[in-house]
């Protein structure tokens, strides 16, 4: 039904999606992690905070997942590179998501304060650290990952874990983890009622102007001298090819393309900054729901930018720019992507249809009466 060119973008705009239905369902889950040890001062306070997401995380995760294996079957060049350069990143990351499951499932189990308060401080590891890796990762992206394929197209990775904690992608890990407070805030004050959606508010009104501060920042950064990638020859992109047939440079403002050739793209770093202005202005005038749907558009808005500023370029090299990994090399056969694709369209309308029926199911505030007269429920 389509070409490979058309097939190779569709892809991409599919493997964003899932990327930007990750943040906005999970990671409000992450941001309500984090918040946990610090809103709840005692314990009715720390389960009516575990219980606005306890419900709906598990199901969040499949965002992940799918994520996960659109880019083993999509993308499956990225897949390798990715998993070899960002082992030990994706290691601590898998470890750190290990703690959710465990903590929300065993913190009840004994009533003594110091295992409660263990279990609590896991829940904030399992939402803090997933949320700077993936923030750090994506500044290295935009940096370029010392990778190179050889002609025999073996991949050989020269860097190390700390190499990733550059000052950009610090600065990237911090804008993702203000991000995610901001969103995790806003859903805490949809869902909690008394002291904790005041406490919510708070921090929903700092998170979002650190994440405008920071998200500004990293603007500048990138649009004043910042290093980016562009492809200057290419094969024909409606042909099947090796990332090594292309020729690629590397030029300061390189990452600003893409918006000089189409105005358009600009919407997405507006959505970001607008977003989070509006997520604070209605924090302030108490409209949670609201705020929490500015702080959603926030989210999106910034990976969009990432996205629309690194496009066609899926993982730039920084070793060799005629290894870097784009939209129109990455990818699986022309047969693979036409069948996946029918399945995604079949089913992804499907699993947003029943995420949309699942939180209409749960709206409502959680029910502190029921928590304290409940002192050995499930969280």
């Amino acid at each position: 039904m389509f070409d490979y060119e058309t097939l190779k973008i569709i892809w991409w705009c599919f493997v964003g999606v899932l990327l930007i239905g990750f943040a906005l369902t999970d990671g409000f889950d992450f941001g309500v992690g984090m918040l946990l040890p610090f809103l709840g001062k005692n314990d009715v306070e720390r389960r009516i905070i575990i219980n606005s997401v306890g419900p709906t995380w598990e199901g969040n995760q499949t965002w992940l997942i799918t994520a996960g294996g659109a880019l083993f079957a999509a993308w499956p060049l990225a897949y390798a590179a990715a998993f070899s350069g960002f082992y030990v990143a994706l290691m601590l990351l898998l470890f750190s998501l290990f703690f959710r499951p465990v903590g929300f499932d065993y913190r009840s189990k004994i009533a003594d304060p110091r295992w409660r308060s263990f279990w609590d401080w896991a829940l904030f590891a399992g939402g803090f650290v997933p949320a700077l890796i993936f923030g750090v990762a994506f500044g290295n992206l935009l940096q370029g990952v010392p990778f190179r394929f050889d002609d025999t197209m073996r991949l050989e990775y020269i860097g190390g874990f700390f190499g990733l904690l550059n000052p950009f992608g610090l600065l990237a890990g911090l804008l993702s983890v203000a991000m995610l407070l901001m969103h995790g805030a806003t859903f805490l004050r949809t869902k909690a009622g008394g002291v904790v959606a005041e406490r919510a508010g708070r921090v929903a009104i700092f998170a979002a102007l650190l994440t405008i501060i920071l998200f500004a920042a990293g603007g500048i950064w990138i649009a004043n001298g910042f290093v980016g990638y562009r492809i200057t020859s290419i094969p024909d992109v409606n042909t099947a090819f090796m990332p090594l047939a292309k020729t690629v440079t590397q030029s300061a403002g390189a990452w600003m393309d893409n918006y000089a050739r189409s105005a358009w793209l600009w919407a997405f770093p507006a959505a970001g900054f607008v977003g989070a202005l509006g997520s604070m202005a209605l924090s302030v005038l108490k409209r949670p729901v609201l705020a929490f749907l500015s702080s959603g558009l926030a989210v999106a808005g910034i990976i969009l930018t990432a996205g629309a500023s690194m496009f066609p370029f899926v993982m730039p090299s920084s070793l060799d720019p005629r290894s870097s990994l784009t939209v129109w090399d990455v990818v699986a056969s022309h047969k693979s992507l036409g069948i996946m694709f029918w399945v995604v369209v079949i089913f992804l309308p499907i699993v947003m249809f029943y995420t949309a029926w699942i939180y209409r199911v749960l709206r409502g505030k959680v029910d502190e009466q029921h928590i304290q007269e409940n002192t050995h429920s499930a969280y």
